[in-house]
């Protein structure tokens, strides 16, 4: 980075941001005092031989540099240790949970690097972009290019995680498209499954480079996924109409029920509309999948037909060919409907992705791509809603039968 632009961006850290910075660190100081204070506290009672307490200070660790959100902090963390020795079979290991040790990066860090990276920031561009957002510019390419290789070795280690005491009632399917700018013949597509776990919590469930949405990529996927451990099958599955997922499904779950995505299915019928038409055409589907009841539902998809299969078969032929499939959803508790009618999990996290990556040059290659959706996807679960009233998850998995949204009440279906 030249002099002059180092200057310019130095002008950017007003009083204001040097305050906040040396206010957070006098926050993270004090709050690993306190830290040390309640360990302390804990093992009040445990001595040694000589009467005197095992767990004591014992000085500072060296000093260190924390890169947060609000810039590098340089603090000293409190140290301590354990009197009993380290051949002790009970010796106590001190690790702070607030600044564990070798720690260089907050959370917030590990998220916006990997964000930077995806929305075509390059690693040798990567220090002069952090440094109007954090006032430092000590983030090399070779740092990058480590972070990334981390990335890759995390997300393998994921890949091989045990899912044998898992269940998940629900999964969102997609296939996300990406530019790469190592390889400009072709476009990337990414393989992404969302589950539902049985407390209602949405999960990433496994990402994978694929060829384009084909059967066999999907196969392999859902393949992995039950050598896994994952033999339960979902009750329900939720994606586009593209054909490779669903066949891939039907041999590897054969009994998990299909439910087509609203927003797709709406668009690609709303594609074979004249342009003057699409905005009734809109009202009047959604007065299918916004019915309160499966009759109501199939009365409105009707409707659609009758009103516009004369002048438009094409339209109409699209959205008759997966009636069922289109209407699953009525078969799961009313709460959870607005969750199972479109893929939004996936589309509403890779809305913002998918916009700013078609504006930039893409990413250097398909492996640091598809690290770089990991570690965004990875961050983004943390702020996903559970499903609403999760607490019927326990009565779909059993096989209970629900009847409009509704639970029947009059018998019990067979698990």
């Amino acid at each position: 980075m030249s002099d002059g632009t180092q200057t310019a961006l130095a002008r950017l850290l007003s009083p204001l941001d040097e305050l906040v910075r040396e206010g957070a660190r006098q926050l993270l100081q004090r709050a690993l005092k306190l830290e040390v204070a309640e360990v302390l506290a804990q093992f009040d009672e445990l001595r040694d031989d000589a009467g005197r307490h095992r767990v004591v200070r014992n000085g500072h660790l060296p000093g260190r540099t924390v890169l947060t959100g609000a810039g590098p902090l340089e603090v000293r963390q409190p140290r301590l240790r354990d009197r009993a020795g380290k051949e002790a079979p009970d010796r106590f290991q001190v690790t702070s949970a607030i600044l564990p040790p070798y720690l260089r990066r907050s959370s917030a860090m590990d998220a916006l690097i990997p964000w930077l990276y995806l929305k075509g920031i390059s690693a040798a561009d990567m220090s002069e972009a952090l440094q109007p957002l954090i006032g430092t510019n000590n983030v090399s390419a070779a740092v990058v290019l480590k972070l990334k290789e981390e990335w890759e070795r995390e997300r393998q280690a994921w890949k091989q995680r045990d899912l044998a005491q898992e269940e998940y009632v629900s999964l969102w399917a997609d296939g996300v498209y990406f530019t790469i700018r190592l390889d400009r013949d072709d476009r990337q597509c990414i393989l992404v499954l969302i589950g539902a776990t049985k407390d209602g919590r949405k999960e990433l469930l496994a990402v994978q480079d694929g060829y384009r949405e084909s059967e066999q990529s999907w196969h392999e996927l859902l393949t992995d996924l039950k050598q896994q451990g994952l033999v339960i099958p979902p009750k329900l599955a939720v994606g586009d109409g593209a054909l490779g997922f669903w066949a891939a499904l039907r041999k590897v779950y054969p009994t998990t029920r299909e439910q087509r995505c609203w927003m797709h299915k709406s668009g690609n019928v709303l594609d074979k509309l004249p342009k003057a038409v699409q905005p009734r055409a809109k009202d009047d589907l959604r007065q299918v999948w916004m019915a309160e009841t499966r009759a109501a539902a199939n009365a409105a998809f009707d409707l659609f037909l009758d009103k516009y299969g004369a002048k438009y078969p094409k339209a109409t032929a699209c959205l008759a060919k997966d009636r069922d499939e289109l209407l699953a959803f009525y078969d799961f508790p009313a709460e959870h409907w607005k969750h199972l009618r479109t893929t939004n999990p996936i589309e509403s996290t890779f809305a913002t992705v998918r916009l700013r990556h078609r504006r930039t040059k893409g990413s250097g290659s398909r492996e640091a791509c598809l690290a770089m959706v990991f570690k965004l996807v990875r961050h983004a679960q943390r702020h996903w809603r559970k499903l609403d009233a999760h607490q019927l998850i326990p009565e779909v998995l059993a096989g209970r039968r629900f009847v409009d949204g509704i639970i029947d009440t009059t018998h019990r279906d067979a698990a």
